[in-house]
């Protein structure tokens, strides 16, 4: 039975491992070093995270623009 990955699966896949390389080459690093610790990991993700959230508010807020755009 071949196991074929969904397009939006594959896209994924894709820009990680671009994501992967574009960081190691700017920051010299990947995910397998061992300077950090765990409460470093923790804030690492907790500022990705805030990051995450502020640009979802930002397309809410265009998203909302848009819909009343188009009401009136």
């Amino acid at each position: 039975m071949e196991n074929k990955l969904d397009s939006v699966v594959t896209s994924v896949i894709n820009q990680f491992i671009e994501r992967s390389k574009k960081g190691k080459a700017k920051y010299g690093v990947d995910l397998d070093r061992k300077d950090l610790s765990l409460l470093e990991w923790i804030e690492h993700a907790k500022q990705e995270h805030m990051d995450a959230i502020l640009y979802l508010e930002k397309i809410k807020q265009m998203f909302i623009d848009e819909q009343e755009r188009k009401i009136y």
